[in-house]
Order: structure tokens, then C-alpha cells, then sequence
């Protein structure tokens, strides 16, 4: 009787426990289960707005790729106009690299330039300037060295020889209106020298071939000038007096 009044009670335990433990499993895979469905529901949260984010990034990917596409074009627009510089450079090189040369500047004439005579600085007057300025309108090129005749005669004068060391390194080209120099000793300062007064005198220029055709005569600076033909000297034209070069 013992027995069977303790097996029930077991039984019932056992039942118990078993219940419980059912319970608490459905317990369990309930949560579980409400877990999951949360999670899946946050996933799909998530994934809704990822892919709404990917969406507005894609709209605005398509309006970066428009306005790049737009911009693609000003880009373009840019590019060709660089391209059309470039083009302009590369025709402007080839067409420089393919000119004819251009034909030589004349050698200026009498007629071409306007000459004065001015003395330099010093008692006595030992030197004079000549100017010759460009009156013709065009570039000419005053070649070598004025050739001076100080005599009535200007044809069987003897020319004044030039000053080698005043040669410039390139040919003096005078645009419209621009001047060039030329110094010029017409004595030593010296009481005893053979001088002779000279109110006015001659000049002429080179040509390409030699002396050119006429000479134009010149006025002498206010008072006149004494000048020894035997030691008179004319340097070569240059577009300024150089000291040292000129100095002779």
C-alpha cells in the first residue's frame, strides 16, 4: 500500500517536471522565436533602409552622374576649346616654322633718316654726336658708319675713317621714328693743330654693295666746329654711345 501511495506521487512529479520542462521549452522557442521575428523585423528595418539609402545614393549617384555627364560636357566644351588653343599654337607654330623667310630690312637711305650734329661735353669741343633718326615710316637698317666729308666738295673729299672698336655686334635696324649714334673726333683740343672752321658739312650713308647714291648735308652745331682732317674720326653707327667703344 506503501508503494502504491508513493507512486503516484512520483508519477505526479515526474509529471511535473515533464510539464515544466515543456513549458519552459515552449517557453524558450516562444522567445526564441519572438527573437528571431524581432531580428528579422530589425534585418528587414535595416535592409529596407539600406536599400532605401542605396536607392537616394543611386538617385543621387544618377543626378552626380547627370551633372558629371553635364559637367562631362563643359569638360568637353573646355577640351575642345584647349584643343582649339593647342590647335591655334600648333597652326601658329607650323605656320611660323613653314613662313617664307621675310625679305631683309633695306639698308636706310639719305632720303630715309634726318641727321643733326650736337657737340659733346668739353672745352674745347674735341667731339661731336651724330643722330640720324628714322623719318621714312618703315624699318630700314643703317649700315656701318656715317661718311663724313668735312669740305665744300664732298666728292673729291677724303671720307673720315672709321673707329674698329666701335663696331656693334649686329646691323643697327631702325624702326619709324627710332634714332641711332655716331661719335665723331674732329680734333685733339690742341692750339697749333691745322683746323679749319666748318659751319656745315656732309654726309652720306653705305648701301648694301658700298656708298650709296647722294650724301645729305648736315649743320654744324651752333658756332660751328674747328676740325683737323688729319686726325678726324667717326665711330659706327649704334643705337647708343657706349663708353669705352666710343670713346676714342
Amino acid at each position: 500500500m506503501r508503494t502504491f501511495i508513493h507512486r503516484p506521487a512520483v508519477l505526479a512529479a515526474t509529471t511535473a517536471a515533464a510539464l515544466s520542462l515543456t513549458l519552459t521549452a515552449c517557453g524558450d522557442g516562444s522567445a526564441k522565436g519572438d527573437g528571431a521575428a524581432e531580428s528579422a523585423s530589425v534585418s528587414k528595418s535595416v535592409g529596407d533602409g539600406a536599400e532605401k539609402q542605396d536607392t537616394a545614393a543611386g538617385s543621387k549617384a544618377g543626378t552626380g552622374t547627370s551633372g558629371t555627364s553635364t559637367s562631362g560636357s563643359g569638360s568637353s566644351g573646355t577640351s575642345t576649346s584647349g584643343s582649339g588653343t593647342s590647335g591655334s599654337t600648333g597652326s601658329a607654330t607650323q605656320a611660323g616654322s613653314n613662313k617664307k623667310p621675310s625679305a631683309k630690312t633695306p639698308a636706310c637711305t639719305v632720303d630715309d633718316v634726318r641727321i643733326s650734329a650736337a657737340k659733346q661735353d668739353g672745352v674745347p669741343t674735341t667731339h661731336i654726336t651724330l643722330t640720324a633718326t628714322n623719318v621714312s615710316g618703315q624699318d630700314c637698317t643703317l649700315l656701318q658708319y656715317p661718311l663724313i666729308a668735312f669740305s665744300d666738295v664732298p666728292q673729291t673729299a677724303k671720307d673720315v675713317p672709321s673707329v674698329a672698336k666701335s663696331k656693334p655686334g649686329a646691323p643697327i635696324v631702325l624702326s619709324a621714328g627710332a634714332p641711332a649714334y655716331a661719335a665723331v673726333r674732329i680734333n685733339q683740343g690742341g692750339v697749333d693743330e691745322k683746323n679749319h672752321a666748318v659751319s656745315s658739312f656732309y654726309v652720306n650713308l653705305f648701301a648694301a654693295d658700298g656708298p650709296a647714291e647722294g650724301s645729305k648735308t648736315v649743320t654744324a652745331p651752333k658756332g660751328g666746329i674747328a676740325v683737323n682732317d688729319a686726325v678726324a674720326k667717326t665711330g659706327y653707327w649704334t643705337y647708343e654711345l657706349r663708353n669705352g667703344a666710343d670713346d676714342f
